[in-house]
């Protein structure tokens, strides 16, 4: 695989309208890329997934154990698994990167309570850790699902709460727990989108809401450096 192979376009597969790549879309098109949406259950996902290119798996409320009630997501799942064979490039967030802990071969499961809000990752002492960027960085936790990690896969982060928060395998393949893509304008979506989610856990809006402000806008720069180094890291490679 060359870079021009995937320079062109990224494909994106959503498992939920409004959490899509945020913060991370307006830098794709200034370095030139296109973007292309996959709708998980709705749309074949084959394409996306076979793509040589990069293709980013987002997050929805989902679990990947909830094939019965959501098939598509054996087939997504068996597509990943030749995906990740191939070690083609692929970034997963949040339900993402649950997919791929599971298409690796390792357990995801429900967590012992939910982590949503802004706190920040411990950074593994990794060498070339990708993540780096994002020490002291307060980055926004929406989750109730982890996983273990994969046998193959370095740990790159983790939090008080739940150990494992992000992984790679090789240069190619990237998973974040986390939301790295969520853009300030725009979370008023997902409160309103997960209303019923959040007065479950008893999560306070208004104070969601602030630590939007006061953390995002800083959240998005240092994510333009993990991404454009991401990007870097498949090229060479490739």
């Amino acid at each position: 695989m060359t870079p021009s192979s995937f320079q062109k376009t990224i494909y994106a597969i959503q498992h939920l309208a409004f959490e899509d790549l945020g913060s991370l879309e307006d830098l794709f098109y200034q370095l030139g890329y296109r973007v292309r949406y996959f709708e998980a259950g709705v749309d074949d996902l084959r394409q996306a997934l076979e793509f040589k290119g990069l293709t980013i798996i987002l997050g929805g409320p989902i679990g990947v154990y909830d094939h019965t009630d959501y098939p598509f997501l054996s087939a997504e799942i068996e597509l990943l698994k030749k995906r990740l064979a191939q070690n083609l490039p692929t970034l997963g967030i949040c339900l993402g990167a649950q997919l791929i802990a599971h298409a690796l071969g390792a357990r995801v499961y429900a967590g012992t309570q939910k982590e949503i809000g802004w706190s920040n990752l411990n950074l593994l002492p990794v060498a070339d850790n990708p993540l780096q960027a994002l020490q002291n960085t307060p980055v926004l936790h929406w989750h109730g699902d982890t996983f273990d990690l994969p046998a193959q896969a370095t740990l790159l982060a983790g939090t008080e709460l739940y150990s494992h928060q992000a992984f790679q395998v090789g240069h190619t393949i990237l998973a974040l727990q986390f939301h790295l893509e969520v853009a300030e304008e725009y979370l008023e979506k997902w409160l309103i989108g997960h209303h019923c989610e959040l007065r479950q856990a008893q999560i306070s809006i208004p104070a969601l809401r602030a630590d939007n402000q006061r953390y995002a806008a800083t959240l998005e720069i240092q994510a333009k450096h993990i991404i454009q180094g991401f990007l870097e890291q498949i090229s060479t490679s490739a």
